[in-house]
């Protein structure tokens, strides 16, 4: 077992719900606990109004599988939706799985009677917030309270993940100086990575109108 750092400041959190809290004496099973926490977990992060995850997904991440075979993972997902805390709309590539809570009972129904299907894209896990001091130390050179306090205003204005990013793109160029990281920060923001934002707002904005559609018919379930 290796040793954990701690938690840090940057990352997100995952809301769980007081009533499983409340049924930890009763799982007894690890599959089972493991499971129902990343579906939790997963689904969490997912965006849309229709978020489910298809056992395909699960077994692609291989983080979540290390330890884990598919025997055990499907032993988990069956007491899971045995109990109750997961919902499974059969298919055949192995059933999608929902959270039973409001809108997860709403998306199951909409999706067991063809008022919705999922798309063929696969969801990703969320993506580790990078700690850039440590990337810093590891990559640039010492964490002097100067560069420190510049890279805390950093992580105000940009995201973590660009600021690795940058950070990584100053390595491979053999540039490793803070300015030089700036510099790409500065230039990200002004020109190139502002349009990809433009271009995700665009998509973002195009899929408004299924967003509509989802919300008036989880609306009709309350």
């Amino acid at each position: 077992m290796s040793n954990f750092a701690g938690f840090t400041a940057s990352e997100t959190f995952t809301p769980l719900p007081d009533s499983l809290f409340r049924m930890l004496a009763e799982l007894d099973d690890l599959n089972e606990l493991r499971v129902t926490l990343y579906l939790l977990w997963r689904i969490d992060h997912m965006e849309g109004a229709f978020r489910q995850l298809c056992r395909s997904e699960m077994i692609e991440d291989e983080q979540f599988m290390r330890g884990l075979s598919e025997p055990e993972l499907d032993s988990g997902l069956e007491k899971a939706v045995q109990r109750g805390t997961l919902l499974r709309v059969d298919n055949p590539d192995g059933g999608f799985y929902f959270v039973n809570s409001p809108r997860g009972r709403a998306s199951a129904e909409a999706m067991q009677n063809g008022d919705w299907r999922a798309s063929g894209r696969i969801s990703q896990p969320p993506r580790e917030i990078p700690n850039i001091y440590k990337m810093y130390e590891e990559n640039i050179g010492p964490l002097t309270s100067i560069i420190a306090d510049a890279l805390k205003d950093a992580e105000k204005t940009y995201e973590p993940q660009w600021v690795a990013d940058a950070i990584d793109l100053a390595v491979k160029k053999n540039v490793r100086n803070w300015k030089y990281i700036e510099a790409i920060l500065r230039r990200w923001k002004e020109e190139g990575r502002a349009e990809k934002q433009n271009r995700r707002d665009t998509q973002a904005s195009r899929g408004s109108d299924v967003t509509r559609k989802a919300d008036e018919f989880f609306k009709r379930k309350r």
